[in-house]
C-alpha cells in the first residue's frame, strides 16, 4: 500500500479513537490496530503520537479549509456565503468525529491550543473572512461590518449547528439547516 494509503488510515483510525476517548487516552498501539498495521508503521510516519497528532489536525484544517475555497470559488460574494455554509455543513456530516476533536482538543486544558486556535483561523475561518470582504466590497453586506469577527461566528455557528444537526436531529435534511442558518445571518448581515 502506498505511504499516503496508510496515513490516511492511520488519519481515520486517530480520529475516531481520539473522538472516542481523548488525546491522552488513545494509545498508538489503538491507533495501529484499528488501522491495521504494526504499531511501528504509526512512527514510521509520524515519528510520535503527539507528531501524529499535530499532523492530523494539519489534514483535517486543511481539507476543511480545500472545501471551503472551492465551495466558494468562481460565485458572487452572497452565492460564495451559502456555498461556504453548505460546506463547512458538508464536510462536519462526512467527517463528524474530526469535528468533534477539533472542538475537544482545541480547548482542552494544556497542549498547544492556541497554536490549533491560530491553524484555523488562518485556514479555515480566514475563507470565510474573505468571502465577508468581498461582499461588503460588493456592498452585499454591511459597510462596517467586522469581517474577521463575523467570520469566527459564523465558523462556530456552522460547527456547532453541524454538530447538533447530527448528534440530535440526524434525519433532518441537510438544506433544511442550512436554509434556518442562510436566514440567519442574512438577517443579521446584511443591511
Amino acid at each position: 500500500m502506498a505511504r499516503s494509503g496508510t496515513r490516511e488510515r492511520l488519519f481515520g483510525a486517530a480520529i475516531e479513537l481520539i473522538a472516542e476517548s481523548g488525546l491522552a487516552a488513545t494509545t498508538v498501539d489503538q491507533i495501529a490496530e484499528r488501522a491495521g498495521v504494526a504499531k511501528g508503521t504509526v512512527y514510521y510516519n509520524f515519528g510520535s503520537k503527539a507528531a501524529l497528532f499535530s499532523a492530523l489536525l494539519e489534514y483535517g484544517v486543511e481539507r476543511l479549509a480545500t472545501a471551503l475555497r472551492e465551495a466558494a470559488s468562481g460565485r458572487a460574494p452572497l452565492d460564495a456565503l451559502d456555498a461556504v455554509v453548505a460546506a463547512e455543513l458538508a464536510f462536519i456530516g462526512e467527517h463528524e468525529s474530526f469535528a468533534r476533536l477539533l472542538i475537544a482538543e482545541t480547548w482542552r486544558s494544556g497542549g498547544d491550543w492556541q497554536r490549533t486556535a491560530r491553524l484555523i483561523r488562518e485556514r479555515a475561518i480566514g475563507v470565510l473572512a474573505d468571502v465577508l470582504r468581498d461582499a461588503v466590497a460588493a456592498g452585499d453586506l454591511r459597510s462596517d461590518l467586522d469581517t474577521a469577527t463575523a467570520a469566527s461566528a459564523v465558523f462556530g455557528m456552522v460547527l456547532t449547528v453541524a454538530l447538533d444537526w447530527r448528534a440530535l436531529q440526524p434525519g433532518r435534511p441537510l438544506a433544511d439547516v442550512q436554509a434556518t442558518l442562510m436566514d440567519l445571518l442574512r438577517g443579521r448581515l446584511t443591511r
